[in-house]
């Protein structure tokens, strides 16, 4: 069975891709990488953002693996405009996922990018992967084998969490392994 740990990036300073890690943040990403202690991870995959970089880390580092960096695993960007009604336009593509607002990316095509990298582990030969991303990109994944994981349960994610994919067959499941 192939498993990947999709991980959502430890606190950070702000939004921007060169934003880092908050002094929280990088206790987490130890914590992160102590988690991981009895698995026997074998590829690292992050968004080439700042704080997804720094959330692996010190995983990396102990495990003395590379981190490949995939620019399909950046976040979403809603709106190349400031919105202040953002998150109410946010809800709005949970609920039509070809919505794109000015300069934005549509659910459908910001999912397309993640499921392509997760397609591509699960063909692989690797069994242990993780892979670093954002909230909105990750929720999305999760709904796009889940329809039930939506707009709500997006709100409900932590900085950091962790869902573990697992493919067996044809079948893709997910559960949430850890936030905080």
């Amino acid at each position: 069975m192939k498993k990947i740990y999709v991980i959502r990036h430890c606190k950070a300073e702000g939004q921007p891709s060169e934003s880092p890690l908050t002094e929280e943040g990088f206790r987490q990403a130890e914590a992160l990488s102590a988690f991981f202690d009895n698995v026997k991870i074998e590829r690292i995959i992050s968004s080439p953002y700042k704080r997804a970089i720094q959330t692996v880390e010190p995983l990396s580092k102990r495990l003395n693996l590379e981190i490949e960096l995939n620019d399909e695993l950046k976040e979403r960007v809603l709106s190349n405009e400031s919105l202040s009604d953002w998150l109410e336009k946010l809800r709005k593509t949970f609920d039509n996922p070809n919505l794109k607002f000015a300069g934005g990316e549509s659910s459908k095509e910001a999912v397309n990018r993640i499921v392509k990298v997760v397609e591509t582990v699960f063909k692989s030969n690797f069994e242990n992967t993780i892979i670093v991303t954002h909230g909105n990109l990750m929720a999305l994944l999760l709904n796009y084998y889940n329809q039930q994981f939506g707009f709500k349960q997006w709100a409900t994610l932590d900085n950091p969490d962790i869902y573990l994919l697992k493919a067996d067959g044809n079948e893709i499941t997910y559960e949430r392994i850890k936030n905080k």
